[in-house]
């Protein structure tokens, strides 16, 4: 369609101001380097030359991904040792209003990480055989895997002394998600459980969890129960450090490599990257999947209730690196060049189509009522409700990421490379 759109709007240009070009056919391919500004009909002739127009538009947008992508991760990692901070403020004297605080921390902490989502699906080390995702953001969780559940009061790796006598980091990483992909043992979502307890079942009553703090004072294996927190805050804040260390402009490893790449390539991965964080991974594994099972073990952040800012920050996430900006917690802003920018240079249409889906996909996000359990039980899917239309858009954004792809012409251009 692109394709077809962008002809035709060159073509009309040219035979409104073009006098011989009007009968000739050529190139009509502004990306191409043989691109004849008088030829009105496309011969197929088009060569393309990766250093060819819009290079340094293009690296532009490079740049800017790398910034955010550091900053942002900077930012994670930095809630991340306020968290740790409060945890073991509240561990060294625990009462209840240390206790809220590190739920409150916990809160704060998502805010940058859960932005950082929009870098999960473009190949980089994140989500690579190494990366440490997995150690980080791990879902669903089998509560009864870490600690006691419902009808359960000695389950779990902190009531298990037999085989388990003594806690540390390695052990903890290495029992993450053995024996199954619920049996996430740290992360963001570990920590959750420990601070927030098991959610209440019954969502009409509309409460997250309610772990007391005693059980942190004087409930069976209290002690070793903290040591556990404080560990996976630990580690937290060390699988996030290095994200940090690799997107560093000063010598980071994955930053050279991905300064180094083709741009061209390191374009479609991020775009196709946010393609699929919208369209498969938000709207399908995290919200669809939810609502049509209408399960609350479905939802991402169930224990504290916090699911529908997950979806929000997703979503702002991959806006950020559509717009290239982000707002940093402290209100610093970086306003670099986005996929927006180039798109606007090649195709107006679809640049104002662009503009109406992204903001319908972000504000849609954000207009899920709270909490998400509740909410999933008073919807179908395919109905009108607050969660199918945010499905619905950020499926359509999704759709209209692969269109701007295509338009960018990423893949004609990464064959001559």
């Amino acid at each position: 369609m692109n394709v077809f759109r962008l002809t035709g709007f060159l073509g009309l240009a040219l035979v409104v101001g073009c006098g011989d070009g009007d009968q000739g056919g050529g190139c009509t391919d502004q990306f191409a380097v043989n691109y004849n500004a008088e030829a009105t009909v496309d011969d197929g002739s088009c060569k393309y030359d990766a250093d060819g127009p819009f290079s340094v538009d293009k690296q532009a947008i490079r740049d800017t991904y790398a910034e955010i992508v550091f900053a942002s991760y900077q930012d994670a990692q930095e809630a991340a040792k306020a968290l740790q901070a409060s945890i073991n403020d509240f561990v060294a004297a625990p009462d209840e209003d240390k206790f809220e605080a590190c739920k409150q921390a916990w809160l704060a902490a998502r805010e940058p990480y859960g932005q950082t989502e929009a870098y999960r699906f473009s190949n980089g080390p994140i989500d690579n055989e190494e990366g440490p995702e997995g150690y980080l953001n791990a879902w669903p969780l089998d509560e009864g895997y870490i600690d006691y559940v419902e009808g359960a009061p000695n389950s779990g790796i902190i009531h298990d002394l037999e085989i388990y006598p003594s806690l540390e980091k390695s052990l903890l990483q290495q029992l993450n998600e053995q024996g199954g992909e619920e049996n996430v043992a740290i992360g963001y979502h570990a920590i959750e459980f420990l601070l927030w307890g098991q959610d209440d079942p019954e969502t009409s009553t509309l409460k997250a969890g309610d772990r007391p703090h005693t059980d942190y004072v004087s409930a069976p294996n209290a002690e070793r129960r903290a040591e556990y927190l404080v560990l996976c805050a630990d580690l937290l804040v060390e699988h996030l450090g290095d994200m940090v260390d690799t997107w560093n402009p000063e010598g980071g490893e994955y930053y050279q490599e991905f300064m180094a790449m083709d741009v061209n390539l390191a374009l479609q991965q991020i775009i196709t990257g946010i393609a699929t964080l919208s369209k498969s991974e938000l709207a399908g594994e995290r919200i669809f999947v939810a609502l049509d099972n209408q399960n609350q073990e479905d939802e991402h952040s169930c224990f504290s209730d916090n699911t529908h800012r997950d979806i929000y920050l997703n979503a702002q996430g991959i806006a950020n690196v559509f717009q290239g900006s982000y707002t940093r917690p402290n209100g610093d802003r970086i306003e670099g060049v986005g996929f927006i920018d180039l798109l606007a240079k090649v195709d107006s249409s679809l640049t104002v189509e662009a503009h109406e889906i992204t903001a319908a996909a972000l504000q849609n996000s954000q207009q899920i009522p709270v909490p998400f359990d509740h909410s999933l039980t008073l919807e179908t899917t395919g109905g009108d409700g607050p969660i199918m239309k945010a499905i619905l858009s950020l499926q359509k954004q999704g759709d209209l990421f692969i269109e701007v792809r295509n338009a960018l012409r990423l893949e004609q251009l990464l064959g001559t490379s």
